[in-house]
């Protein structure tokens, strides 16, 4: 059986997390790893659609999210998880999850200044934070905790997307999970 590992790509709204995991997704089934993509706006659509955006609802969500990964991890499945998780308690519980489980855990921070995210803005959210139709967005008027260790620090405006890509292969690589 192939070994499982859970990679969770945090980082602010448009910083690149998505697209980066795609392309990692990609790379992988070429290799012949099963893979498993748990986009943040899916989960929210399909498994947690009655929560909100507190701290406590987006706590919540990332502990549901942190239990399918593992879940899906244990069972030899490469789990890639672009979900911002702004709370770095959150994020700590997912890794004591799946240490105690024995599941591979990397934490890649996507660290896109937020300036960047803003001239992204992939879905329209830092305009309309900037309009005044929503409030609550991560990193501008909500609170977003940087990872301090995490396994990888990715500077997604410096390079290309399968730079980027490569640079947590070559991570897995070295721990024996690619």
């Amino acid at each position: 059986m192939t070994t499982g590992a859970t990679v969770w790509l945090t980082g602010l709204p448009s910083a690149g997390k998505t697209t980066i995991a795609y392309e990692l997704a990609n790379r992988l089934r070429e290799e012949g790893h099963l893979v498993e993509v748990l986009d943040g706006d899916e989960i929210r659509e399909f498994l947690t659609a009655g929560l909100g955006f507190s701290r406590a609802d987006r706590h919540t969500n990332v502990q549901r999210i942190g239990f399918l990964a593992d879940l899906l991890a244990r069972n030899g499945v490469k789990v890639l998880v672009p979900v911002i998780a702004p709370y770095a308690d959150s994020r700590q519980a997912v890794r004591e999850r799946h240490a105690a489980s024995g599941a591979a855990y990397v934490e890649v921070h996507v660290a896109t200044p937020v300036e960047v995210c803003s001239e992204r803005d992939v879905k329209g959210l830092y305009a309309k934070q900037a309009a005044g139709e929503i409030s609550g967005l991560t990193g501008v008027d909500d609170p977003y905790e940087a990872p301090v260790n995490p396994d990888l620090r990715i500077e997604s405006q410096d390079q290309t997307v399968q730079e980027s890509a490569a640079l947590v292969h070559k991570l897995l690589t070295e721990r024996g999970l690619a």
